[in-house]
């Protein structure tokens, strides 16, 4: 274990022997940490925060802190990050509250860029990218793959698709459907994340049965339960359109278009 002479770290903090701690940091008392992770200078880690292998943390970061919300009365909630994962400059992660589920998660191969923020009870999945600026409030879920452009915003209790991509500044007050290109404040679908999709892997049939369906979903006029009912029809047993289908029925917060 390499700790610097200046940085703090408490005596009940498990840290594996391969962590490093970089100058004037701080690591406390309920902080597990797994192997090869670095804490960069300055960097704070604190309440009962778990963080698995090959995570960054970046310098001037608060990892952990207590959530931004009136109703936290110091209960020992969590935060419990994947791994390989990196937090640059200044990010901030929250922990979870008692009211909205306790834990605020973030799965495997995330990038979070400078000044971003993660408030209290969200969930991040894996390979997410929020690029610098952006904010979640309380209780956002990022599916795998998502990406967030810069300075983006998104209001508490939304859920944005897997592989969706959304435009720097965007403001986002509804559901983000899987798949699709977000963009604007007001924000407005301006189609498939295609550039997105063919990088990992989409491609032939599987990739039609997703354009079509968005087509189908977006472009054809038709209502929602008229339009599910239309895609369902074509692709009942095809994963990515389910998922889609799937998706759009347990949104309970309308789905941005």
């Amino acid at each position: 274990m390499s700790i610097h002479p200046s940085a703090y770290v408490h005596p009940k903090a498990e840290l594996d022997s391969s962590v490093e701690v970089g100058p004037f940091a701080y690591v406390g008392e309920y902080v597990r940490i797994g192997k090869n992770s670095i804490v960069e200078h300055h960097a704070s880690i604190e309440g009962h925060t778990t963080i698995g292998e090959a995570n960054e943390i970046g310098s001037y970061s608060c990892i952990g802190g207590k959530p931004q919300d009136l109703k936290y009365k110091n209960e020992p909630t969590k935060l419990v990050i994947g791994n390989n994962n990196k937090f640059r400059e200044c990010v901030t992660v929250n922990l979870g509250t008692v009211t909205g589920g306790g834990v605020t998660k973030i799965g495997d191969h995330c990038l979070v860029m400078a000044y971003c923020h993660v408030a209290h009870d969200c969930e991040i999945g894996n390979h997410v990218i929020m690029a610098n600026y952006t904010g979640l409030s309380g209780h956002v879920v990022l599916e795998d793959w998502a990406i967030l452009s810069g300075m983006c915003g998104i209001t508490q209790f939304l859920r944005v698709g897997k592989h969706a991509f959304i435009g720097g500044m965007t403001g986002i007050r509804k559901d983000v459907a899987p798949y699709v290109t977000l963009v604007g404040d007001p924000s407005k679908v301006r189609g498939l994340n295609l550039v997105g999709l063919k990088r990992r892997g989409f491609d032939g049939d599987r990739l039609r049965a997703v354009m079509d369906t968005y087509k189908i979903y977006f472009e054809s006029g038709l209502e929602k339960e008229q339009a599910l009912q239309e895609i369902e029809s074509r692709y009942a047993d095809q994963n990515d359109v389910r998922y889609f289908v799937d998706f759009i029925k347990n949104s309970k917060n309308g789905i941005s278009r």
